[in-house]
């Protein structure tokens, strides 16, 4: 009997989507054939996915933005359905698609050149390509809502054009789809009450493999000797409430560094750098490189309290877990969680594991973090405590599971 095949597709590179590689790699070790179709545009993230793809064992293909004749073409048919879309009539689908992105149409080219059994999408842009593909292949289609999409949106008069094009999008293909995930409860429930569809909530949890071999604090790429503090995202930049932790440094009684990982949004660095300067603690911010997503869990273990600092605004953080928070659990760090509906409801299930606090009190924040430093009897708790929950329940060798069974499903 020959091995099923499953086709992952995203607009993003692979480096950029831990989730994506994960899924790719209990498929292939749960005995399917697997293909990823990815994007390939960002000089950084290139770097990154050659550490990644060589070792790979499943195939993959990437997909650039080609020529800059055919690019500026893409961008021009992008623009025109942008500007239907903007009068409040979508007369198409194939219009929502391009308003919404122009490399759609390259993925579905590039995902539907070899057959699969199912097609799973990963971000909203693939969804159209891996529906394209499944529909020449009499396949299975399926999407991954690593977020709530519209819910990335703050609903203003200047996003409503774009706020429509998203829900024909999904609205049209959404129950289409015989495999669906989510990356969290709250995003599940979002699309059931959006769109009647019922996802699985697949938690964005990190290998055991992953863990560090040692308890033992290494040093790592961290700075100085001080307690030290820990936020990672592909993106630095503002409405993460990064701001918020800087003030609250100003104003407490341990004198602890900030380390911050991921790739800069283009002039926010030096905003930081200011606001750390006026409030006294410019010498204990650092900016750390990017790095592969297998790299995401040792590189955390140096540090001492990790940070998930998600805002109420735009709605989709306010639903989400973000995978920070598992990486923080599997190598034993107690976490700063930010008051948010998704995290409120979750910190429940890790206890003392988490400071709970509200993002936008400062001082409350200060308050926090030094009860916890203060205390190095329990401090050393909470990290074991972190370390237990990460091992025993919140990783990937029991999540992946659960994921294999539902494809497993779908394709009988």
């Amino acid at each position: 009997m020959s091995r099923k095949r499953v086709c992952l597709v995203s607009p993003g590179h692979v480096s950029c989507n831990p989730r994506l590689l994960k899924e790719a790699n209990a498929l292939h070790d749960a005995g399917f054939h697997v293909r990823v179709v990815a994007g390939n545009y960002s000089a950084e993230a290139r770097l990154l996915d050659e550490s990644i793809l060589p070792q790979a064992p499943w195939s993959w293909t990437q997909v650039t933005l080609g020529a800059k004749p055919t690019y500026f073409m893409r961008r021009l048919w992008q623009e025109l359905a942008r500007r239907v879309a903007a009068t409040g009539w979508i007369p198409h689908l194939s219009v929502a698609i391009w308003a919404h992105s122009p490399m759609s149409a390259k993925l579905a080219k590039v995902a539907a050149a070899e057959s699969a059994d199912l097609y799973i999408a990963h971000c909203l842009a693939a969804l159209p390509a891996a529906a394209f593909a499944a529909q020449k292949h009499h396949a299975k289609l399926g999407f991954d809502a690593e977020d709530f999409h519209i819910g990335e949106l703050t609903d203003t008069p200047a996003n409503q054009a774009e706020i429509r094009v998203r829900d024909r999008i999904e609205r049209t293909l959404l129950p289409r789809c015989q495999h669906l995930t989510a990356a969290s409860p709250g995003i599940a429930t979002a699309y059931a009450k959006r769109y009647g569809v019922n996802m699985e909530p697949i938690l964005n949890v990190f290998p055991l493999a992953e863990a560090p071999a040692t308890t033992e604090r290494q040093q790592g790429d961290r700075v100085g000797s001080e307690p030290s503090l820990y936020w990672f995202s592909q993106t630095i930049g503002p409405g993460r409430g990064l701001e918020s932790i800087l003030q609250a440094m100003g104003q407490m009684q341990t004198p602890v560094r900030l380390h911050l990982r991921g790739i800069p949004f283009p002039g926010y660095s030096e905003q930081l750098m200011q606001l750390a300067q006026e409030v006294g603690v410019g010498d204990r911010l650092h900016f750390l490189p990017p790095a592969p997503p297998d790299q995401m869990a040792r590189l955390a273990a140096c540090h001492d309290i990790g940070l998930s600092l998600e805002l109420i605004q735009p709605g989709n953080r306010a639903i989400c877990l973000t995978n920070k928070i598992f990486v923080y659990l599997l190598v034993g760090l107690p976490i700063l969680m930010s008051l948010t509906p998704a995290q409120q409801e979750f910190a429940k299930q890790l206890g003392e594991v988490v400071l709970l606090v509200n993002i936008n009190d400062s001082a409350a924040v200060a308050v926090a973090l030094d009860s916890l430093l203060s205390n190095s009897a329990k401090l050393e708790f909470v990290r074991n405590q972190a370390r237990k929950l990460g091992k025993g329940i919140y990783n990937w060798d029991l999540e992946q599971q659960h994921f294999v069974k539902l494809v497993e499903d779908v394709l009988q």
